[in-house]
């Protein structure tokens, strides 16, 4: 049972099988698109029924992160507040962020609500039947694929860390996406392309 993520234990109350069924690593299913390969354009709803938002809309930006994330799972709230900073950080250095809810147990008007209650500072997309994580191999969130410019993927895996996601989530860090994302902006090499997602698996149809 290695897949079972050490930082969910005692996260959840309603029992030791959903602890051991939300928490995992992130290597289920095995990312489809890999490091140095284009990701193709796609389009999805904002939740709430909001616009309409293609990727390759953000034409014209130095990087594009997108991040698979939730509203019910502890170690994805745990890190609201980083990307938050993060979307305010760089909006200005020529970064988008989108952030994608999969989840099928989560519905479109929760997601939207989850958004604007932790001022996220960035548009989450419904990707309704998992039909993009399919196509990604996102199993987690939160979960992260870094583009550039040319939509090449240059950095896939985690945030960062958080040890306590549900009593301490002002612990969690972006300590392993920020040198990445400093990287693509800079123009130089990632140093570090991928790493290992941890979090509650995506719930999917």
């Amino acid at each position: 049972m290695r897949a079972l993520s050490r930082n969910c234990l005692g996260t959840m109350t309603v029992g030791l099988f959903v602890i051991w069924s939300a928490c995992t690593a992130g290597d289920l299913p095995s990312a489809k698109i890999k490091v140095g390969e284009k990701m193709a354009d796609f389009t999805l709803t904002e939740a709430g029924g909001g616009k309409t938002h293609s990727l390759y809309e953000a034409n014209g930006k130095k990087a594009i992160a997108v991040i698979f994330i939730a509203t019910q799972c502890p170690y994805s709230n745990a890190f609201n507040q980083v990307m938050a900073k993060l979307a305010k950080e760089y909006s200005g250095r020529g970064v988008t962020i989108i952030g994608i809810n999969a989840n099928k147990s989560e519905p479109s008007a929760q997601v939207a609500e989850h958004a604007r209650t932790h001022a996220l500072g960035f548009p989450v997309l419904k990707d309704e039947g998992n039909v993009i994580a399919d196509r990604l191999g996102a199993s987690v969130t939160p979960e992260v694929f870094l583009l550039d410019s040319t939509w090449t993927l240059r950095y896939h895996g985690a945030l960062g860390n958080s040890a306590h996601p549900t009593t301490k989530p002002e612990e969690a860090t972006d300590a392993e996406f920020r040198p990445a994302l400093d990287a693509v902006l800079s123009g130089q090499p990632v140093a570090k392309t991928e790493t290992k997602a941890f979090g509650c698996t995506i719930k999917r149809l």
